[in-house]
């Protein structure tokens, strides 16, 4: 599935970029750390009013390491995520394990409406792979109900690395979210959805990347074209 995040500053920029999105995206991710002052509410609106099959994912990455209240902050926004039923809520494996858990008791409670993406991010390097498969199992003891591995390629066999997660993710039977940022990255953003990754993340334009190495959604489609026309 093709998910698009939502990457502008203010409230109005995010309501336009959704409007634009909802026609090509399966799923809408809403970056509340990233739109300021941003009213969930409104946006979850504006995302069903633009199609009842577009989804949502809320994801709102830490702003301020170690910063106990602000944390709390963050985790609250996703835990109205929930309770606002969206699709999705992203939180980091190296959260804090009570405000994990408590996110999750939420979804519980709620009756797992929402699923639980635990995402890993290294923006340094690509890990061995031994070391991507204790992380994939750490997030999975965490209550995934999907996985996130991002790594950063430093060259193009670090892709092969993070795409060897597959194997992990059929064993153990649970979706996952697997490829590596940066320029030398590019090419797992291509491969992973084609072997079973469960999202693939473009930009609806340039300049609307929520991280390196992002392809935008005209990019993505014609790679995918040129790949479905291949004999």
């Amino acid at each position: 599935m093709i998910c698009i995040p939502i990457t502008a500053r203010t409230h109005a920029g995010a309501m336009r970029a959704i409007e634009g999105s909802a026609a090509v995206a399966d799923v809408i991710e809403l970056r509340m750390d990233l739109i300021h002052k941003g009213r969930l509410v409104e946006l979850i609106e504006q995302v069903r009013a633009c199609g009842e099959t577009v989804q949502v994912l809320v994801t709102h990455r830490p702003v301020a390491a170690g910063d106990p209240l602000q944390e709390r902050r963050r985790i609250d926004c996703l835990k109205e995520a929930v309770g606002l039923g969206v699709d999705y809520v992203d939180v980091e494996l190296e959260t804090e394990r009570a405000l994990r858990d408590d996110l999750r008791e939420t979804i519980v409670h709620l009756q797992r409406r929402t699923a639980l993406i635990v995402s890993h991010h290294d923006f340094e390097r690509t890990p061995p792979l031994k070391t991507l498969r204790s992380l994939f199992r750490r997030c999975v003891r965490a209550g995934a109900d999907i996985v996130k591995i991002v790594t950063w390629a430093g060259t193009p066999q670090d892709n092969l690395r993070v795409l060897g997660l597959m194997d992990a993710a059929e064993r153990e039977d649970i979706a996952l979210i697997n490829f590596c940022m940066g320029p030398q990255g590019r090419i797992s953003r291509i491969a992973a959805p084609m072997l079973g990754s469960y999202l693939s993340y473009v930009s609806l334009r340039r300049g609307g990347q929520s991280a390196s190495g992002q392809l935008t959604i005209t990019e993505m489609n014609k790679i995918m074209d040129i790949l479905r026309r291949a004999p």
